[in-house]
């Protein structure tokens, strides 16, 4: 499996100026190879990761069920 790291704070910033969701830039990544997405903050510690799956469905379901996690946190939080 393909190991790439990604500065996660320059990840975000790069989404919110082009205006587009992580799972856009997930799917066109998407080449019959898993990867591990590692994220990482300013100090190169790990914040997260992630596998990034070898095809659109398994994405697409991922994407709905971080969907879904993040909602109830969210309530939970409010």
């Amino acid at each position: 499996m393909k190991k790439i790291e990604i500065k996660a704070e320059q990840f975000f910033e790069l989404l919110r100026l082009k205006d587009t969701s992580m799972w856009a830039i997930f799917s066109q990544m998407i080449d019959g190879e898993e990867k591990e997405m590692i994220f990482l903050d300013s100090e190169d510690k790990i914040l997260f990761n992630y596998v990034l799956p070898d095809n659109q469905e398994q994405l697409e379901e991922d994407r709905i069920k971080f969907s879904k996690e993040f909602a109830e946190k969210q309530a939970h939080l409010n």
